[in-house]
């Protein structure tokens, strides 16, 4: 009979074969199974009775199998994704599902993460120079004081990514969608924009200067008390997007309107509200088209 108790219990946790915690729970329920047979046959009952009700006292014994497994898996992920304090440069991460990574305080220089799903990951405080984002989805990703000097990022999928007080020194965006990213902090005057759509993007005092933006699309985008001496839009297309100072007539303010005067929107085209504000800051709109 204690064989076919194993093979009932073999049955129900077929589907979670290799899973560590749930091994270990069915070696302890088989034990009391076979202590919990032994007292009905004790009783008096016959086989089949006993193994009957032996069974019957475990319950829905499947439900709860089901919820250790998927904890058990849920932990491991964890621990399989967690990189903090590692030294993995020039690591081949291309292709990987790492759902909530943490890439903290690691030294990750020229490593691969091309077409890696990394949603829901945090890197802070790393150094990941020259790495491969190529491809990669960052959705809800946070990238915080890391140095990301020399990083590509061609084709990759930005949404509600956050890069805060990074470097971004000869960083490559091209052929890139930002939604709703926020850049906050950085000095983005050596890194390089191309064929890239801002959508709701946020660069609250981000230094600009001299950068080229032609012909790209920003909807909805923020340079709110973003340095922007020399910077140009030629060609570009401008809707809903906002240029404000932090305090008017405060020093800084004032410099902010005259950085707004230094700028080239030659050939842009641009919204009639867009159009009004930078108006409003004396900006050269002279070869402006308004839709």
């Amino acid at each position: 009979m204690n064989e076919k108790l194993d093979q009932y219990l073999n049955g129900v946790f077929a589907p979670y074969d290799g899973v560590k915690s749930v091994a270990e729970l069915k070696a302890d329920l088989l034990s009391d199974l076979q202590e919990r047979f032994r007292e009905l046959k004790a009783e008096g009952k016959d086989d089949e009775t006993a193994f009957s009700m032996t069974i019957d006292s475990i319950g829905d014994i499947e439900q709860t199998v089901q919820e250790v497994a998927n904890l058990s898996r849920s932990l491991e992920r964890q621990v399989l994704t967690n990189f903090s304090a590692s030294n993995l440069p020039k690591s081949d991460f291309a292709g990987v599902t790492a759902h909530k990574g943490k890439f903290e305080a690691s030294a990750l220089r020229g490593s691969d993460f091309a077409g890696a799903d990394l949603t829901g990951s945090s890197f802070k405080s790393s150094d990941v120079r020259e790495a491969n984002f190529d491809g990669t989805n960052l959705t809800d990703c946070t990238l915080y004081v890391s140095d990301l000097t020399d990083a590509s990022f061609n084709k990759s999928i930005l949404v509600r990514t956050e890069i805060n007080t990074s470097g971004l020194t000869r960083a490559k965006f091209t052929n890139v969608k930002l939604i709703d990213v926020k850049l906050n902090m950085l000095d983005l005057r050596e890194t390089i924009f191309e064929n890239c759509l801002f959508s709701g993007v946020d660069f609250k005092y981000c230094d600009l200067r001299g950068m080229c933006l032609d012909g790209q699309t920003f909807i909805g985008v923020k340079f709110d008390n973003a340095a922007l001496n020399e910077v140009t839009f030629r060609g570009a297309t401008l809707k809903n997007v906002s240029f404000v100072a932090a305090v008017t007539w405060t020093s800084w303010s004032k410099k902010y309107y005259r950085a707004i005067k230094t700028i080239s929107f030659d050939g842009a085209t641009m919204d009639k509200l867009t159009y009004a504000t930078l108006k409003g800051l004396d900006a050269d709109l002279s070869k402006v088209t308004v839709i």
